[in-house]
């Protein structure tokens, strides 16, 4: 009896510790992926992006998520979900668990498009909740090479000689690419006609073989083409040169005022542990901020920022202001 007593003593004892071994713990969600008592992440990660194989978000996810294989020993699978300039990968992202399992790059493309779409399921500002920024990158304003214009003076001179004749493709109705058309056109009086891809490989594709005139792309997609002469760069839409691209003019050299760049940054639905964000936030900014890798990054045109959670949260707060500017004097509208 007496040893019958001191057992169930014993486990009384064991359950009166066992919550305070809980709340001495904490709620640790890094210790409470899948309930394995392992660290996170102990499964593969889904890396959401709104844009095609080959175009410049997927071109830097990947390379992140290689450097991230390497830093935790688990895969980071990168899904293209391309379409309507990124609101179908927002609308897939905001289905998933709120783990600490799904992120999402967060661009410029979907800036512009929850600008201008009417109607969206989500709300961009208050859905998804900021990880890190990872840098900024110029877009490149390509021709076909058949085209007789060298210069944007030139290009600017051509269009004016045949309204509507030359076509520009886009990643998409309400995409950056077409924002920075319209930018163009507007300031410089032109008529150019606008059509729209489902990404912007397809584009470069067509422009590649005389489909459209003309494109623009960040320097990541739209660097081996220029390399190659297959496509001449006519101009960078940031205000000064890009160092990645120091001999092709600023479209601002000509045509005062414009101005447009994109950026790549990491968010997850709002909702994923505290303590998962901050992991991920300080292992991206670690590898941005890496020698090595950073020159990967450099080598791609990117301007690197490695901003964590309150940077991109003031990012994403200044990019709204002069997203929305931009649109509404610009007048893009999507009906």
């Amino acid at each position: 009896m007496k040893t019958r007593s001191f057992s169930w003593a014993v486990i009384g004892l064991l359950m009166l510790a066992a919550p305070a071994a809980q709340a001495a713990q904490g709620p640790s969600t890094l210790r409470q992926a899948q309930g394995s008592g392992q660290a996170y992440p102990n499964k593969p990660i889904r890396f959401i992006i709104g844009s095609a194989p080959g175009s410049g978000p997927d071109i830097i996810a990947r390379l992140m998520a290689d450097h991230l294989y390497g830093a935790w020993g688990q895969r980071v699978v990168v899904d293209s979900r391309p379409g309507v300039a990124g609101i179908i990968s927002a609308e897939l992202a905001l289905r998933a668990e709120r783990d600490g399992y799904t992120w999402m790059m967060l661009t410029s493309q979907l800036f512009v498009a929850t600008s201008v779409y009417p109607d969206l399921k989500f709300n961009l500002d208050k859905d998804f909740t900021s990880v890190s920024l990872i840098g900024t990158v110029p877009f490149v304003q390509m021709v076909n090479p058949q085209v007789p214009a060298k210069s944007i003076p030139e290009l600017i001179a051509l269009a004016k000689k045949s309204p509507g004749k030359l076509r520009y493709g886009s990643a998409g109705a309400g995409a950056s690419e077409h924002l920075s058309g319209v930018m163009f056109t507007r300031l410089t009086g032109t008529d150019m006609l606008h059509v729209p891809y489902k990404g912007i490989p397809q584009a470069i594709v067509d422009t590649l073989a005389g489909e459209v005139q003309l494109t623009y792309a960040v320097y990541p997609a739209a660097r081996p083409h220029v390399e190659s002469g297959r496509l001449r760069a006519i101009g960078v839409t940031t205000p000064k040169r890009s160092p990645a691209l120091p001999n092709v003019p600023a479209i601002a050299e000509a045509v005062p005022g414009y101005a447009m760049f994109g950026w790549y940054s990491i968010v997850a639905p709002d909702g994923t542990p505290p303590a998962v964000l901050i992991k991920v936030s300080a292992e991206v900014v670690k590898a941005a901020r890496e020698p090595a890798f950073g020159e990967k990054l450099k080598a791609l045109g990117i301007e690197i920022v490695g901003g964590g959670r309150k940077e991109l949260d003031s990012f994403r707060s200044a990019e709204r202001k002069r997203i929305t500017e931009l649109v509404k004097a610009t007048g893009v509208k999507i009906q």
